[in-house]
C-alpha cells in the first residue's frame, strides 16, 4: 500500500509541477541488530548445521526451509529439545553425548521414535497403521529417511496440519508416557 501511495504522489508531483521527486532513503541504523531476530540465510550461505545436545540455534533456518510458519518456532523448540534435546540421529531411548553422537540406550521399548520430533512409528509404518499420514502422503513408510533432520521437520509438519495444528501428537498425556 505504501508503494502505491508514494507512486502515486510522485506522479502527482511530476504531473502538475509542484516540485520533482526525490527518492528518500532510510536512515542508516545506530545500533547492533537484536540477537533475538530470527532471519532466515539464502540455502546457498547457509553453513553445515553442527548439532549439538541442547543447541537448537540452527532451528529457525532448518525450520523454515521444512515449511513451519515462523509463529510457531518458539513452541516448535521447546518440543525439539523436549524430545531429542536437539540431536537429530536418534531413535527413542538412545543416549548421547554434547556431539550427539549415540553412546548408549536406556533400555526403553520405544525405538521407533524417531529423531527430532521423535515421530513414532504408527506415523510412517503401514505394518502399525494402514492410514501412517507420513507413508501415505509422503512415501516415507520407514525409520531411516526420517532420521535426516529436514525430514523430520517436514514429516513433523505434515502431522502437525493433519491434527488440526493443536500441537497433539507431542502433548505428554496426564501422568506421562
Amino acid at each position: 500500500m505504501r508503494r502505491i501511495t508514494a507512486t502515486i504522489v510522485t506522479t502527482l508531483t511530476l504531473i502538475i509541477g509542484i516540485g520533482g521527486a526525490h527518492a528518500a532513503q532510510a536512515p542508516k541504523p545506530t545500533h547492533s541488530p537484536s540477537t533475538t531476530r530470527m532471519e532466515v540465510i539464502p540455502k546457498e550461505h547457509q553453513p553445515t548445521i553442527k548439532f549439538r545436545h541442547g543447541d537448537i540455534s540452527w532451528l529457525p533456518q532448518l525450520a523454515a526451509e521444512a515449511g513451519w510458519p515462523p509463529h510457531t518456532w518458539k513452541r516448535l523448540g521447546s518440543i525439539v529439545l523436549r524430545e531429542s534435546s536437539g540431536c537429530p540421529n536418534i531413535r527413542g531411548g538412545d543416549i548421547v553425548n554434547k556431539n550427539c553422537e549415540v553412546i548408549g540406550h536406556d533400555g526403553s521399548n520405544h525405538r521407533s521414535d524417531t529423531s527430532l520430533l521423535q515421530i513414532n512409528g504408527i506415523n510412517y509404518n503401514p505394518k502399525r497403521n494402514k492410514y501412517a499420514p507420513i507413508c501415505t502422503q509422503m512415501k516415507i513408510c520407514t525409520q531411516e529417511p526420517l532420521l535426516d533432520a529436514l525430514t523430520n521437520l517436514k514429516a513433523g509438519l505434515l502431522l502437525f496440519r493433519v491434527t488440526g495444528s493443536d500441537w497433539s501428537p507431542w502433548i505428554v498425556p496426564e501422568g506421562g508416557w
